[in-house]
């Protein structure tokens, strides 16, 4: 283990890793190690409590909290979105489903099209992002869902359907989403420093997201203020650990729900990797992860079942990560 954690030094040192490295097995902390400034700018360094972005990592508490509703028979994984949009989204298709929206199977036409994207790091959201605060204020994006492919036609990663989630979800529970995740994930995982956080307000313990290895401009005028349904949730290490333990325990959703979850459903295209509801899952192994790149954020959580092991990689700048990701396979 001390040769893994030295071969993490020197990628760390080799490339300007700023961000948290840790691995656990077996329910022991190997090691947990920060790299690097949380706030460049007045020399903060980064801590193992120090709180980052996740980027679409939070995909799967959205997921989760769609589950959980569907566990307490608010909602049905066969519920059509079109049941609780009314005259909203007009152009969702009606065989959309609440499964078909976990699965990235919808069809729907994404607001932020990833395969289109160049720079994470361009300007790339259609409104200003200060007023992108709430779930109900995604409309103004949302509004060109039209049908790109029929429903459960293949497999499309789709940022717009997990806002649709979160519309529908608290549409369904009359809960707003941000609080929905907090007391249907967080809370029963144990996860004491999981929140969604504004960027223009973030307090002393969280790290600023940063456009590039060096220099001081952060990434607060190219996300949504505040993360919604496809993304945004600030973590620490620690309460990621947490999170996989909880998860598989049956603690956030039943043992069934769970399996239903990390079930693959669809192929990715470049063969390298499956995915479930809400999950990344191996091509062949039982690895399960969570994984998020944007601007000032790389980020991946992974656990192996078959050998209760855990690891997390999160940095607060955009291409940070992917270095350490590599070495940790």
């Amino acid at each position: 283990m001390e040769l893994l954690r030295e071969a993490v030094d020197e990628v760390a040192e080799r490339t300007g890793f700023s961000g948290v490295v840790r691995l656990d097995r077996q329910g022991r902390t190997e090691f947990s190690v920060a790299y690097g400034f949380a706030d460049r700018a007045h020399g903060i360094p980064n801590s193992p409590e120090t709180l980052f972005a996740t980027a679409s990592g939070s995909k799967s508490f959205t997921a989760l909290a769609v589950m959980a509703l569907v566990e307490r028979g608010t909602l049905d994984l066969a519920t059509p979105a079109r049941s609780l949009l009314g005259p909203d989204l007009p152009l969702v298709a009606d065989d959309v489903t609440i499964e078909l929206l976990l699965a990235h199977r919808s069809g729907i036409r994404d607001y932020l099209d990833e395969d289109a994207l160049g720079d994470v790091s361009e300007y790339v959201m259609p409104v200003p992002v200060h007023e992108l605060a709430t779930t109900e204020q995604f409309l103004r994006v949302l509004g060109g869902c039209d049908a790109v492919f029929p429903a459960d036609e293949r497999f499309a990663y789709n940022n717009g359907g997990y806002v649709l989630l979160a519309l529908l979800a608290e549409r369904a529970s009359g809960v707003g989403f941000h609080e929905l995740v907090r007391s249907l994930v967080c809370e029963p995982a144990g996860m004491v420093d999981t929140s969604f956080l504004r960027s223009d307000e973030l307090p002393g313990r969280a790290a600023r997201g940063y456009l590039a290895v060096d220099g001081l401009r952060t990434n607060v005028l190219h996300l949504p203020v505040l993360g919604n349904g496809d993304g945004g949730i600030y973590s620490t290490a620690a309460d990621l650990t947490a999170f996989w333990d909880a998860f598989f325990a049956g603690r956030i959703v039943s043992p069934e729900r769970v399996a239903q979850m990390v079930q693959p459903r669809s192929v990715w295209a470049e063969g390298s990797r499956r995915y479930g509801l809400g999950f990344h899952l191996g091509a062949t192994s039982d690895r399960v992860w969570l994984e998020g790149h944007d601007a000032g954020v790389s980020f991946v959580s992974q656990h192996l079942p078959s050998s209760s092991t855990t690891y997390t990689v999160v940095s607060n700048w955009s291409e940070g990560a992917w270095p350490v990701v590599d070495l940790l396979g």
